[in-house]
C-alpha cells in the first residue's frame, strides 16, 4: 500500500491499538480516537498514533484520513457512523474488526457518503485480554483474516482489504458473504466461548485449580472472557449461536446416553470421529 496514506483507527482497543501498532512500525501515518483518553495517551507515548482524539470534534482527523478502520463494537461502530460518518470525505476507504456482520454492514454502507466505502472484514485474532495495553500480546500472523464483501463493494475495494491484512502480517486471508461468516463464526468461535464459559459456570470447583491438567486450561482458557462484548456478539448472532448450542447438546447428549448403557463401542466410535475430524484442522 502507499505509504503516503494515513490511516485513522476509530477505537483503541486490543485489535485497534494492534492495528495502529502494526501500520505505524512499517511507516504509515496512523491517527487515533478513542473515548478513553488514556488509550489514546498510551497510544502517542508508543508512537502508535502521530495524534490522537478523545473527545471533541474528529472532523480535522477525519478530513486527514485515506483509510478509517473501526475498532469498535457493533453498537458503538452503527452509533458513531450515525453521528459522524457525514464527515468523511469522497475517496475514503472504510473497513471494520467486527466479529458479526449481519445487521452491521449493510447499515453502514447505508449511512456513509456518497463516495466513501465500507468493505467490512474481520481479523481472527482476539484474545481473553483486552484494552491497548494488552494489544503487543496480539500475534497477526497464525490468525485468520475474512473479507465479507456486498454487492454494493467494488473489486478495488476487496483488492485493497486483501492488501491490508498482508501489511499487517496475515498469511490466511478469505472472502465470505456476511451471512456465511456470521454461520461460520457461530460454530468456531461463538460455540466455543459459549461452552467454555458454561463449563466455568456449571459449579464452583475452584479448589480444584492446584490440581487442573493441560486439557482443562486448554479448554477454559477463552472463559476468561470481555463481558460487554462478547454478550454483544452473541445477542447479534443468536440464531446461528442457538443452532449451534443444539447441535452440541443433541452431541452431548449422545455421548451420555452411550455411557449411561455402557457402549464402550459407541464412545470409541464417537472418539474414532472426533479424531478424523479434528486432522482437518491440524492441515496447514
Amino acid at each position: 500500500m502507499d505509504r503516503s496514506k494515513t490511516f485513522l483507527i476509530v477505537g483503541l482497543g486490543l485489535l485497534g491499538g494492534k492495528y495502529a501498532q502494526v501500520l505505524s512500525g512499517k511507516g504509515y501515518r496512523v491517527l487515533g480516537i478513542d473515548t478513553d483518553p488514556d488509550a489514546v495517551a498510551y497510544a502517542r507515548r508508543r508512537d502508535y498514533i502521530v495524534e490522537g482524539l478523545a473527545g471533541g470534534d474528529p472532523a480535522p482527523l477525519l478530513a486527514q484520513a485515506d483509510y478509517v478502520i473501526f475498532g469498535l463494537y457493533p453498537t458503538a461502530l452503527l452509533q458513531w457512523v450515525e453521528a459522524c460518518g457525514h464527515l468523511l470525505r469522497p475517496g475514503t476507504l472504510v473497513t471494520d474488526v467486527s466479529g458479526v456482520k449481519r445487521g452491521v454492514v449493510e447499515p453502514v454502507q447505508d449511512r456513509l457518503p456518497q463516495g466513501v466505502e465500507f468493505i467490512a472484514s474481520h481479523p481472527m485474532a482476539g484474545r481473553e485480554t483486552s484494552g491497548i495495553t494488552h494489544s503487543a500480546e496480539v500475534d497477526f500472523a497464525p490468525a485468520n483474516f475474512i473479507i465479507t464483501p456486498t454487492a454494493r463493494n467494488t473489486p478495488a475495494a476487496v483488492d485493497w482489504c486483501r492488501d491490508l491484512a498482508e501489511t499487517l502480517g496475515f498469511a490466511r486471508i478469505s472472502v465470505l458473504s456476511p451471512a456465511e461468516h456470521d454461520r461460520m463464526i457461530g460454530y468456531v468461535s461463538q460455540l466455543c466461548h459459549a461452552i467454555a464459559v458454561s463449563l466455568m459456570c456449571a459449579s464452583d470447583n475452584t479448589e480444584l485449580a492446584r490440581y487442573t491438567g493441560d486439557s482443562f486450561r486448554d479448554l477454559t482458557r477463552i472463559a476468561r472472557i470481555n463481558d460487554k462484548m462478547w454478550a454483544e456478539l452473541f445477542l447479534w448472532n443468536k440464531d446461528n449461536l442457538i443452532g449451534e448450542i443444539d447441535m452440541f447438546s443433541a452431541a452431548l447428549g449422545s455421548l451420555r446416553e452411550k455411557l449411561a448403557a455402557d457402549d464402550r463401542e459407541g464412545l470409541e466410535e464417537m472418539f474414532r470421529l472426533s479424531t478424523r475430524r479434528r486432522q482437518a484442522f491440524d492441515k496447514k
